[in-house]
């Protein structure tokens, strides 16, 4: 998906470079515009809908074919534009017939390659088991194969019937844009396109205000088939990761899990289970985990030199010595002390 949008976004920037005449002062610039980017569209589209299918149907797939248009593009330009543009060599007569004739198998390619596949994605589609991704892959499909289809007709109107396409080309400009947001928006942010989309669309639609008692329901319900789908892309996980990495939330040493259960709007029980599922540990673990880290920064910054040990040990957020140094030494294998005389 990454690779897809970043495709279109390549394609929009030559446009801008057309519009804005970046050609005449810096002729090299050919060399990305005459690549036809337009032929991985359609592959990135499709190698997305593979890789969210069964693996028995994905193994069958022969999924480098994909690339070869775009591969033939690339060497076809690339070859003719070192000579019109760079000028490394002259092409001679006979190889600038090739070139020609090259040229029509390239259109010819452009014309058959990106309808098949766009095609055959559809019939991909049913390969999909969730009924809300299929819908969404259905829009996603739908948009840009409508988008595709306007480039080719416009580009063919062009070539031959020497028409001026650049106002149509602004309008199929400002659809890819669209396109870009929506996706950006709907795909990643609002679905995420991960295995918990429950946990996610509650968090998007909610703000984060899911009752204990429905938590609850979320954990008894179906206890084992909800926790196959924590993983470390949980929603609720990265925004406790988020806490402790740039809030520091650690640092309280009344912290425990009915606190962060509160910030995150589940229960402490769940707040258990997302630890245990992702880490293979338990909540105190994780939150010591980077207490022991702030304290490892804090031996190895100068400006904490006159601090001793257990002073940066309750800063971190641990309760007690003893607490701290159980913690220190089985997150390292040494004692406070014995990692700071290790590190001067």
């Amino acid at each position: 998906m990454a690779y897809l949008l970043f495709t279109l976004s390549i394609l929009l920037l030559n446009y801008v470079f057309e519009l804005e005449e970046a050609y005449t002062p810096y002729p090299f610039l050919h060399f990305i515009d005459n690549v036809e980017w337009a032929l991985l569209l359609p592959a990135f589209l499709f190698l997305y809908i593979v890789n969210r299918i069964d693996d028995t149907v994905k193994s069958k797939q022969k999924i480098y074919l994909c690339f070869v248009p775009f591969a033939f593009s690339a060497v076809l330009n690339i070859t003719n534009d070192l000579d019109r543009v760079a000028g490394i060599y002259t092409i001679p007569e006979p190889g600038i017939i090739i070139i020609e004739i090259l040229s029509l198998f390239h259109l010819f390619l452009v014309l058959t390659f990106i309808p098949f596949l766009l095609i055959y994605s559809y019939f991909m589609i049913r390969h999909l088991k969730d009924s809300e991704e299929k819908k969404w892959v259905v829009t996603l499909l739908t948009l840009f194969t409508s988008l595709l289809f306007s480039w080719i007709i416009t580009w063919l109107v062009g070539i031959f019937l020497q028409y001026d396409i650049s106002s149509t080309m602004s309008i199929v400009a400002l659809s890819a844009t669209f396109i870009i947001h929506w996706t950006a928006y709907v795909g990643i942010y609002k679905y995420k396109l991960a295995k918990n989309k429950d946990a996610i669309y509650t968090f998007l639609n909610n703000d984060l205000s899911i009752s204990y008692s429905n938590s609850e329901i979320i954990e008894n319900d179906s206890p084992e088939e909800y926790r196959e789908s924590i993983t470390v892309d949980n929603l609720y996980f990265q925004k406790l990761d988020l806490l402790c990495k740039e809030h520091h939330i650690y640092t309280d040493c009344t912290l425990n899990r009915e606190k962060i259960a509160e910030k995150l709007g589940i229960s402490a029980g769940y707040v258990s289970q997302i630890v245990n599922t992702v880490t293979g540990d338990n909540f105190a673990n994780y939150i010591n985990q980077y207490r022991v880290e702030a304290v490892k920064e804090m031996i190895s910054n100068s400006e904490y030199e006159n601090y001793n040990l257990l002073t940066m040990g309750l800063e971190s957020g641990f309760t007690s010595k003893t607490t701290f140094y159980k913690a220190f030494k089985k997150a390292t294998g040494q004692t406070p002390n014995e990692y700071r005389n290790s590190n001067k």
